[in-house]
């Protein structure tokens, strides 16, 4: 099966590898400023080393923890409109259009992190999400 929503899909995988890469790339000589040893460092929770570490190299970090929350539901909710053969057209539109956004939302929080941005993003990317799961409630409401 070949649904032109997966493209998309697999391009917010893609970024979001990008992401964890420059995060880890911005936060290994962040964590040897801060005198961190890794070797003898424990494990903690999300946000741990916020006011430890240079906080530009933390936005990039955060910016990775977001892309793996609420983007789970846009693959979940494509894999849906694949499955509905629902997938082309102006929900693959979206789909993209999310990425977009998403890609937007990233660089805003991992270079200025202008949270009055970041939020009108988040926000439309959020709206765009609502869009596709009530397309794919239709599409599914219709195949029955």
């Amino acid at each position: 099966m070949h649904s032109p929503i997966l493209a998309p899909v697999t391009a917010l995988v893609g970024w979001t590898l990008v992401m964890l890469v420059w995060a880890v790339i911005a936060r290994m000589p962040a964590l040897k400023k801060a005198g961190i040893d890794l070797g003898a460092a424990r494990g903690g929770r999300p946000g741990g080393l916020d006011g430890v570490v240079d906080e530009n190299a933390q936005w990039k970090m955060h910016n990775y923890i977001h892309l793996v929350e609420q983007p789970v539901l846009f693959y979940g909710i494509c894999g849906v409109l694949a499955l509905a053969e629902a997938g082309g057209g102006f929900n693959a539109q979206l789909a993209w259009l999310y990425v977009a956004i998403r890609i937007g939302h990233s660089l805003l929080q991992a270079t200025s992190n202008i949270v009055k941005y970041r939020f009108a993003l988040f926000a439309l990317s959020t709206l765009v999400l609502m869009m596709l799961t009530a397309h794919a409630g239709f599409a599914l409401l219709h195949a029955g």
